[in-house]
């Protein structure tokens, strides 16, 4: 072999040894957030979750989501990220995950408008969409999530419940709502008018943004303005928001009122056996986790998903979107048994735990 033949072969020996190194690093470094495999492949499902502070996105619709998906694909790669309440961080998150190789994207948007762009890049790579717990805008493939509007209605009507007899239209009631940003809480807005409309006076309504904090401020403020014995009963949005509500009524010394609440916390549940929340609305997240999941498979498959997105709803892009809607319950003292603890949320030693165990008692529960 001549010199200018050896170099040759040299040469195109370390160009092969090189791209060999590069592939093996590139595979290597491309790491699934859960399981440490690779997810560069054409099976990667992502799920993205507004924030950290909803105690049951990362302690129930996650773990559920992921155990579904692992049942229906086995081999299928899991990618997740969290926004923390950070819209710009999620529109991150998306473009991260489109860069991975994610073939479908589960997303509960943090603020539904602002997402739009990055869902629009991320379907024009050739990515599916779809829309958990929250309407997105965009051109989403599909939506899960329960009857928002019903949801509005069973804690509208539970709160009149409460009220009894005092429920007439000289009834104080001060409202707190959910964040604007997030579309459910327009129509948990709209279904908690329906119900309370004409039957008593909301004289205080404002948002809490989702925090207890914000809702315990707002609380706080309607006190002043409307004077502590001039409560009749507060709406809350979601359990969250009722905690801060709840601490902000006993420092005032206002007890005896009902005060509504969503999502079925534990915190929230306990304070039902305790008295100082009158209902919650309990949205199982078990089903609704594994709805996303179903979907996500057969559209990562190329299934067609009519048959379990029977619906059709417009999100605020005015997209048509297949819907699955699942059916909430109303929960209050009477039936945390026959609900949370029957579905195996919690059990009786979750809620009856420390301080809330004599309540258990009178409650019935132990």
């Amino acid at each position: 072999m001549n010199a200018t033949m050896r170099r040759v072969v040299i040469g195109a020996t370390a160009v092969s040894m090189a791209l060999s190194i590069a592939a093996c690093g590139k595979a290597g470094d491309d790491k699934d957030s859960d399981s440490g495999s690779s997810s560069s492949g054409n099976k990667s499902i992502g799920l993205l979750l507004p924030d950290s502070v909803t105690a049951r996105y990362e302690k129930f619709d996650k773990p559920y989501f992921d155990a579904k998906v692992k049942a229906l694909c086995s081999d299928c790669k899991l990618e997740y990220a969290n926004a923390a309440a950070d819209s710009a961080k999620q529109a991150q998150q998306v473009s991260s995950m489109v860069t991975k190789g994610v073939k479908v994207i589960v997303i509960s948007a943090q603020d539904s408008a602002a997402i739009k762009s990055s869902i629009q890049s991320a379907v024009d790579k050739g990515v599916k969409v779809v829309a958990y717990d929250r309407l997105a805008q965009g051109p989403v493939s599909a939506y899960v999530s329960f009857d928002n509007v019903k949801v509005g209605e069973l804690q509208g009507q539970a709160l009149l419940d409460s009220l009894g007899a005092k429920a007439t239209t000289k009834s104080k009631v001060v409202m707190i709502n959910g964040d604007d940003a997030d579309p459910n809480a327009g129509q948990f807005k709209e279904g908690a008018h329906k119900a309370l409309d004409g039957k008593v006076d909301i004289a205080y309504e404002q948002s809490g943004l989702w925090k207890d904090t914000v809702a315990a401020q707002k609380m706080s403020a309607a006190i002043t303005q409307l004077g502590a014995k001039n409560i009749a009963g507060v709406y809350a949005a979601n359990d969250g928001m009722a905690g801060g509500i709840a601490n902000t009524l006993k420092g005032a010394k206002i007890s005896g009122i009902p005060l509504t609440g969503q999502d079925a916390e534990l915190a929230g549940i306990q304070r039902i056996v305790a008295g100082t929340q009158s209902s919650t609305v309990y949205k199982a997240f078990k089903p609704e986790a594994e709805a996303a999941a179903q979907l996500a498979v057969d559209l990562l498959e190329g299934k067609d998903i009519k048959s379990l997105a029977t619906e059709t709803l417009t999100s605020g892009s005015g997209d048509k979107v297949p819907s699955q809607l699942l059916t909430p319950v109303s929960v209050t003292k009477a039936n945390i048994k026959d609900t949370v603890v029957k579905d195996g949320l919690y059990t009786i030693a979750d809620i009856c735990a420390g301080e809330y165990a004599a309540a258990c008692k009178t409650a019935g529960l132990q």
